[in-house]
């Protein structure tokens, strides 16, 4: 399998899509239309029902996980093409920071501003 035949660059591909060609029948499109807000919230929610499928116990609290991270991973998705980052803008930034320790990485960032 190929980059470009991974099903998260295919994902990515057609909320690219929507955004370009946008369709009244589409709820990528209707997340894109209503901007950061409307997708923020999504992420916000599906975020939290992340955190609360991952205490679930047993093979059906881990398909619920699992189903629960694809929303999540959907959303973020829609937010990316919204403010135009690629999935390969996202894989650089993951490539930059591996093999740096996550405290040294958080120490190297600047000040947030107040």
């Amino acid at each position: 399998m190929t980059e470009s035949d991974s099903i998260l660059a295919r994902l990515m591909t057609t909320i690219e899509g929507r955004k370009a060609a946008p369709s009244e029948k589409s709820y990528t499109s209707k997340l894109l239309a209503g901007g950061t807000a409307k997708i923020g919230g999504k992420i916000l929610e599906e975020a939290a029902e992340v955190v609360e499928a991952a205490d679930e116990p047993g093979d059906a609290g881990r398909s619920h996980f699992i189903y629960e991270c694809a929303d999540l991973t959907y959303h973020l998705f829609v937010m990316m093409a919204h403010r135009g980052v690629t999935l390969a803008e996202l894989e650089a930034e993951l490539g930059r920071r591996f093999g740096i320790s996550g405290l040294e990485e958080k120490a190297s960032r600047p000040p947030k501003p107040e």
